[in-house]
C-alpha cells in the first residue's frame, strides 16, 4: 500500500463532506505540497471529525497556525 493510498484511506471519515474535501486535496495538492505541509496534513488527520468539520465550515479557528493555513488552502485551493 502506498502513502497516497493510505492518506486516502484516513481521508475516509464518519461525514461525507470530509470524505469529499480531504479526499480532494490529497488528489490534487498533495503530491506538490512540501514536506512541511504533508506533516500538517498528516496531523490534521488525527483531529476528530467534529473539530476538522467545524474549521472547514469556517465556525472555528484552529489554534495550530500551520494547520488554518491548510484548512485555507484545502478550502480554497485555487489562491
Amino acid at each position: 500500500m502506498t502513502i497516497k493510498s493510505k492518506l486516502l484511506w484516513r481521508c475516509r471519515r464518519g461525514v461525507k463532506e470530509l470524505d469529499v474535501v480531504l479526499t480532494r486535496y490529497v488528489e490534487t495538492q498533495y503530491d506538490d505540497a512540501s514536506d512541511v505541509e504533508k506533516n500538517t496534513f498528516d496531523a490534521l488527520l488525527e483531529y476528530e471529525d467534529p473539530d476538522i468539520l467545524r474549521f472547514v465550515l469556517r465556525q472555528e479557528v484552529p489554534a495550530d497556525k500551520a494547520i488554518a493555513g491548510l484548512i485555507e488552502k484545502i478550502c480554497n485551493p485555487s489562491s
